[in-house]
């Protein structure tokens, strides 16, 4: 019997869609706040808030032994605020872990964590590996909630020896379909970047990080893992691949960009994705090769790819070159009154 929380969301509603095919699972039910939009098949579904104590109701009396916890929001936008945005993902995993804790049944928890948690500066190593400590730590937002929902987890399985936790730490999540801060970006007509940096991206494809959630789900891989599809790509080079002109920016006036887009609701280019735009970070997944046997069917510029040829535009062509060009000198010019 599986319980999977966050169900509404794209990875949820996929997740326990593929868990009903597997015949290791008897029962699935999906947790969240609203009703699905998309088909959860023959998934039982409970509208509850994770942040409630009634979901420890949900999960001992239908006698759940495996929980998957996916209601974590990467954005102040998906939650409303990021006061909402931190009760969900710091309270409401207190509040799972609490009831977990409770329920004799429970025998997995897997909960989806993030890169972020090893931050991202200029004394960085050039592969974070599940052991390495970060060199800063996250100030705040999504990144700071990941850090602290990963020492709470943590204090669970000193408390719960008896339960198996997998912690999986994906990468930056691209794909045709998935709505990511990244996809985003990478979805606008011209991207701003950091004046001087050039920094080295990962990304996993959705189906690679579903077919993760799934084995972690169905099988025996207790432990933190990260996840990433092998392989770097430069910001740079990403921006060619997406066909998307830079438009390079000091530090500050990148940070003053970063907060006009999340104010217009285009994009949620918050304070720890900058700094990823800035210094970049790489992981190593030999652990997720070796432990649970499975190797990315894409790598980063092929999970990059596959998100370009599925949202449109291909690499930048030498004429797109100049017409940005002739429109940047254009307004430098009006700028200057000449």
């Amino acid at each position: 019997m599986v319980l999977v929380t966050g169900v509404s969301r794209y990875l949820g509603s996929r997740l326990a869609r593929a868990l009903q095919a597997d015949p290791a699972v008897s029962r699935v039910i999906g947790v969240d706040v609203v009703p699905p939009a998309e088909d959860l098949g023959s998934a039982e579904f409970v509208r509850a808030d994770i942040r409630n104590p009634v979901i420890a109701k949900v999960i001992s009396s239908a006698e759940v032994d495996t929980v998957v916890h996916l209601a974590v929001i990467a954005t102040p936008s998906g939650a409303g605020g990021r006061s909402s945005m931190k009760e969900i993902n710091v309270i409401g995993t207190m509040q799972l872990l609490a009831a977990c804790q409770k329920t004799p049944t429970v025998e997995r928890l897997v909960v989806r964590s993030s890169t972020a948690v090893y931050g991202a500066g200029p004394r960085d190593p050039a592969l974070f590996t599940e052991d390495t400590e970060p060199r800063t730590l996250p100030r705040s937002g999504y990144a700071k909630d990941v850090a602290e929902i990963e020492g709470y987890v943590r204090g669970f399985g000193r408390r719960r020896p008896d339960v198996d936790v997998t912690m999986l730490r994906f990468a930056n999540l691209l794909g045709p379909v998935i709505d990511t801060p990244f996809t985003r970006y990478f979805s606008l007509p011209v991207l701003p970047t950091v004046l001087g940096f050039d920094p080295r991206l990962q990304f996993v494809h959705e189906d690679d990080a579903l077919e993760v959630l799934r084995r972690a789900t169905v099988e025996d891989h207790e432990g933190t893992y990260n996840v990433s599809g092998d392989g770097v790509l430069l910001l740079s080079q990403a921006a060619r691949r997406a066909g998307r002109p830079t438009l390079p920016l000091p530090a500050p006036t990148a940070a003053v960009a970063g907060q006009l887009f999340r104010r217009a609701g285009v994009v949620d280019v918050s304070p720890e994705q900058l700094d990823v735009l800035t210094y970049g970070r790489a992981v190593d997944s030999t652990r997720l090769r070796t432990d649970v046997g499975y190797v990315p069917k894409y790598d980063t510029p092929d999970a990059f790819d596959e998100f370009v040829r599925a949202r449109g535009r291909g690499a930048l062509t030498a004429e797109r070159v100049r017409w940005v060009e002739r429109r940047v000198v254009s307004v430098l010019t009006a700028g200057r009154g000449g």
